[in-house]
């Protein structure tokens, strides 16, 4: 007699609705950190729920290469939906999509907390799948929506300076309307009180007083164990396939784009004493890559600055690590703001060497007083301030301010910030098991 064997129905779910891998993006390495952990936390069924590779790169997003994508843990499942509908409907069968199989995975009565990693358009899928899953079946599921820069510079405060009412409404209702309203940082949920208050000053809403109330700080989650005690033979194995050497490098890792400031950090590297002692390696991808190397062969630095855009996530902390600084120069620009600056965090965490930034948005909030803050669009700040921690720095300055980072940097482990972040949605979250 054949008996077929099922696997046990699951009594805790967890859904993640974000831009997940292979997005270049600070938030989809977020998800996976609470993936991971929420299977040490009790959750027997982790889902990603995100969208179709196909479709991630008609947008233009910067994508890691698919092959060095780091596969997820056992128990955590990704899920990228098919559009729904045909060319009679011109926009939206994506979200359709993964509308759908949300409601699917909500109504089937399995304890379930949903996290919307951006308000537009996750968030607004999570609330409509709810809505409807609760007509139909016994769900069963509390929200929790985090709010990040790029919801309100990209579309709250768009839709405010365009006199576009609704739209803005629509999504401060729908992040209201969630069980538990997260911002990744203080400068964010500021950010969001401020644009609320605009709408309510053109339309009579009362937006910004419940924004004020409702919304607490969750701060992005990071793998620290990835940067942490790593060992000096993987370091050099991968600095090696580079052709770089410990120490005699100037790191930048993130997007290629204005808003980082990598035009200001080439001013700044071209004619400092730095260049004569260390290269600069430019790690990512991004809308400006050609202009970049443009740059670079304009200023006849070809043969000292490196531009890397396959860099992956299994080589990424040993490239910090082995760096003389990290420098993101980082400011401020309509389409974008640093609210947090998770890239810093890593960086501190790897032990490499100390974190040049800029005071923009969110960033003093993940780097404390563990980071050298330049103002933003000053190249010669910038490049005095690199002169001295590439050239002048003693071994115990450095050794110093390596260890002060990453005693900072800790707080921002995976671990800490998922127990933080679940503990603010109790006792509604315990309920649910």
């Amino acid at each position: 007699m054949n008996i077929a064997l099922h696997a046990p129905a699951p009594t805790r779910r967890l859904v993640l609705v974000v831009r997940a891998d292979p997005v270049i993006c600070g938030h989809s390495g977020e998800a996976r950190c609470l993936a991971e952990v929420a299977l040490t936390r009790g959750f027997d069924d982790v889902r990603i729920v995100t969208w179709p590779v196909d479709r991630l790169e008609e947008t233009g997003l910067p994508l890691k290469p698919l092959d060095h994508v780091l596969p997820y843990s056992p128990g955590i499942t990704v899920e990228r939906p098919e559009p729904v509908g045909d060319y009679r409907v011109p926009d939206g069968r994506h979200l359709a999509g993964l509308t759908g199989r949300l409601i699917e995975l909500f109504s089937d009565g399995v304890p379930t907390v949903a996290m919307s990693l951006y308000l537009s358009p996750h968030a607004l899928a999570v609330h409509d799948a709810v809505q409807v899953a609760r007509r139909i079946g016994p769900a069963r599921v509390v929200t929790v929506a985090e709010a990040v820069g790029s919801d309100i510079t990209n579309v709250v405060r768009d839709c405010v300076e365009t006199g576009r009412f609704g739209a803005a409404a629509q999504i401060l209702s729908v992040y209201l309307g969630a069980d538990h309203c997260v911002a990744v940082s203080d400068y964010t949920k500021q950010l969001i009180v401020a644009a609320a208050e605009q709408l309510d000053a053109l339309h009579g809403t009362s937006f910004a007083a419940r924004c004020r109330e409702r919304i607490s700080i969750s701060y992005p989650a990071v793998d620290a164990s990835a940067y942490l005690h790593l060992p000096e033979a993987d370091i050099a194995s991968v600095l090696g396939r580079r052709g770089l050497s410990r120490d005699g490098y100037v790191l930048y890792l993130s997007r290629i784009a204005s808003a980082k400031g990598i035009d200001d950090l080439l001013d700044a590297y071209a004619g400092s004493r730095a260049a004569e002692r260390v290269r600069l390696v430019l790690a990512g991808r991004g809308p400006q890559e050609d202009e970049v190397r443009a740059r670079i062969a304009a200023a006849g630095l070809g043969d000292r600055v490196q531009l890397l855009t396959d860099v992956d996530d299994a080589e990424k902390p040993s490239l910090m690590a082995g760096s003389a600084a990290f420098v993101l120069p980082t400011r401020a620009q309509p389409e974008f703001v640093e609210t947090f600056g998770i890239a810093l965090v890593e960086s501190m965490l790897a032990g490499g060497g100390p974190v040049i930034t800029c005071p923009t948005g969110g960033v003093p909030e993940a780097v404390g007083d563990a980071a050298l803050l330049v103002p933003p669009h000053e190249p010669d700040t910038l490049r005095a301030v690199l002169d001295e921690v590439v050239c002048d720095w003693t071994p115990e300055r450095l050794a110093y301010q390596r260890d002060r980072a990453r005693e900072h940097a800790r707080q921002f482990d995976r671990g800490a910030v998922f127990d933080r972040l679940f503990a603010l949605a109790e006792p509604q979250v315990a309920s649910v098991a």
